[in-house]
């Protein structure tokens, strides 16, 4: 037997900003591969010098790239979701907080995300649910 379901994609997002989703997605795909020590090193060159992302800017990031990826939009997308979303941040000129990490609560497990202004990005959960075990912040140059 099958459960229908459907995963819903946000609508209304500018061609110019699927085409800049699509190219962060990508790249996101290849740094997934990544073992966690060195993937932690790239990013925090990339968040070199950038801006922090306010929470508005990180939600369009994500929304974005999810309209542009099912695996993204998809329940075991989190972590090229979360790669894409920061890099698309960077891309604009910001970086929001990188975080890899477990669920507290069940059910357990690990997860990515990012947070902007102190708080997940997209993430429909209780404060304390995420616990970062790895975070990449934005870091202002000198």
């Amino acid at each position: 037997m099958t459960v229908p379901s459907a995963l819903e994609r946000p609508s209304g997002v500018p061609r110019g900003r699927r085409v800049a989703a699509r190219v962060a997605v990508g790249v996101a795909y290849g740094l997934a591969l990544l073992p966690p020590r060195r993937l932690r090193a790239v990013l925090g060159l990339l968040s070199r010098g950038a801006a922090p992302a306010q929470h508005t800017q990180a939600k369009a990031a994500r929304d974005a790239v999810i309209s542009v990826s099912l695996t993204c939009l998809g329940s075991q997308g989190c972590l090229p979701r979360s790669l894409a979303t920061v890099l698309l941040c960077r891309m604009w000129g910001s970086w929001a907080t990188w975080c890899v990490g477990a669920r507290a609560k069940p059910p357990f497990g690990a997860h990515a995300w990012v947070e902007a202004e102190g708080r997940p990005v997209g993430e429909d959960v209780p404060d304390g649910y995420l616990n970062p075990l790895i975070t990449v912040r934005p870091r202002r140059a000198g």
